[in-house]
């Protein structure tokens, strides 16, 4: 009897440790699993030695006029090193809800925004408010100072326009939109925009927006770079893919 109950206390502490080294395993491989989902290689760490490309948002922002250029300016080169800072800018530090309804948190404010190389102004469906926002209109004039390229995408050019930057200069938007554009602002020469998709005027570059975004990026990004390197990002973006789509 008294054997059997030694039996029964052994196999119980065996049974009662191997327990516990399961779940102190199971700990430590949880953990693991926890460090490896929080670690990743895709944060590209502000390089102050490079080039800064702002993207500049607000509610209501066409994503696809943000994705274009971010897509193309934060590719890295055939090399894989990083050529260019792509950061995003808004008034406030709050999160952007864009027109697809996406919300995106922005790097930087309009007060701590650093010193930009380029700056894309995208558009929304509707800009009244972008437009009588006098934090924007100032924003995009400090910037101007400082920026060696302004790029605007679809309505973008309305705050192009209402800012004064590009009074004199060729400039484009949405299809459909060109004739108003002219009237709000006579001093910007208006380009045809069902007849043109992108132009160039000087540091000044615009295109019809949308996926016209990509033209507006690429373009710039092969007078920052090389046309070997545009068409590695061409490639890199499958966009040859889309040349062939409808096959």
């Amino acid at each position: 009897m008294k054997t059997y109950s030694v039996l029964a206390i052994l196999i119980f502490a065996i049974l009662f440790s191997s327990c516990n080294s399961e779940k102190s395993n199971a700990k430590v491989i949880n953990h693991t699993k926890k460090k490896t989902a929080t670690s990743t290689k895709y944060i590209k760490p502000f390089n102050p030695q490079l080039p800064t490309v702002g993207l500049l948002m607000y509610d209501g922002v066409l994503q696809s006029e943000v994705i274009a250029t971010s897509d193309v300016f934060a590719k890295p080169n055939v090399d894989g090193k990083q050529l260019f800072n792509v950061i995003t800018i808004a008034e406030t530090e709050n999160p952007i809800t864009t027109e697809e309804g996406i919300r995106i948190l922005p790097d930087y404010t309009f007060n701590n925004c650093p010193q930009l190389k380029v700056l894309c102004v995208p558009s929304a469906y509707d800009m009244y408010a972008q437009i009588h926002n006098d934090k924007i209109v100032s924003f995009i004039k400090e910037k101007n100072k400082e920026t060696k390229y302004t790029v605007s995408n679809c309505a973008g050019a309305q705050l192009i326009g209402k800012s004064g930057i590009a009074d004199g200069h060729k400039i484009v938007t949405w299809i459909g939109g060109g004739v108003q554009l002219q009237k709000d602002y006579p001093n910007l020469k208006v380009q045809n925009d069902s007849l043109v998709t992108f132009v160039e005027d000087g540091k000044f570059s615009s295109s019809n927006g949308n996926l016209a975004s990509y033209i507006s990026a690429l373009h710039l990004l092969e007078k920052m770079t090389s046309t070997e390197h545009r068409n590695f990002i061409e490639s890199y973006l499958y966009l040859d893919r889309l040349k062939n789509w409808s096959e």
